[in-house]
């Protein structure tokens, strides 16, 4: 029953690994260009026959018992998300694999969230962090704020305003995208990654809706809840059961 109650425990434990990552996911399902979070899971093996215990040590019966279910790696599903027109020019979204590049107080990061604006400076900016966004040579790009009506951005990235080029958006793609960290302020941070030019095309005025499926996310977290609810109940079921053995049959009349 011990036993038992040590694999309840681990069900607990998982399941609410689970429901942390599915309520994150659920706050960020109005969040342009959010990537929805996975958590994935293995079979823990038993103990004894993952150290190579003597068979006189194994108790009969549960050679083939498993160790419980445990949590190994929570994971970000990069799922192209649908467009959203938008009236502002400034707005891109990116069609395939790939990163805006954007300069921050903390350093280099990326995104997925085209939301775009200029700042006092002229400098453009994405919106959810107050980054700059770079150009393919590490540099912001400044435009006239006076005449974001003028400003053109091909398939390939590339600013206009007018007839003047004003630079190019660094798009960028990572050959392990699970390398990448969340870095909040919808940005993710590469770390030791290195980058590898994306061959993602850019839609202007259009932005990329959160990743987060809202119904199937809810299904998921009730399922979970459940889940949590029926390990609960098992752990107080054989609590209760060892409770007897302990002061009911090793009683002497």
């Amino acid at each position: 029953m011990v036993y038992g109650i040590w694999l309840s425990a681990d069900g607990l434990s998982s399941q609410q690994v689970r429901q942390q990552v599915l309520a994150n996911n659920l706050a960020q399902v109005d969040t342009p260009g959010f990537k929805a979070d996975r958590v994935a899971f293995s079979e823990r093996m038993n103990e004894s026959l993952l150290r190579g215990a003597l068979p006189e040590t194994q108790y009969p019966g549960f050679e083939n018992a498993t160790g419980g279910l445990f949590p190994t790696q929570v994971y970000t599903s990069y799922e192209q998300g649908r467009f959203i027109p938008t009236s502002n020019k400034l707005d891109v979204a990116l069609q395939g694999p790939g990163f805006l590049t954007i300069g921050t107080d903390e350093g280099v990061r990326y995104t997925r969230d085209g939301r775009l604006t200029i700042d006092a400076e002229g400098n453009l900016t994405h919106i959810a962090s107050g980054g700059r966004v770079l150009d393919n040579g590490g540099q912001p790009i400044v435009l006239d704020p006076r005449r974001v009506s003028a400003v053109a951005i091909d398939s390939r990235g590339r600013v206009n305003q007018g007839d003047t080029t004003a630079g190019q958006l660094a798009v960028v793609d990572f050959e392990d995208p699970q390398a990448l960290e969340k870095a909040g302020e919808n940005l993710v941070n590469a770390g030791n990654a290195q980058w590898i030019p994306a061959k993602a095309d850019v839609r202007q005025g259009m932005i990329e809706a959160s990743g987060v499926d809202p119904t199937l996310s809810m299904v998921d977290m009730i399922a979970a809840t459940r889940a949590y609810e029926m390990g609960a109940s098992m752990i107080r079921l054989q609590d209760e059961s060892l409770g007897r053995v302990v002061n009911d049959v090793g009683r002497i009349a």
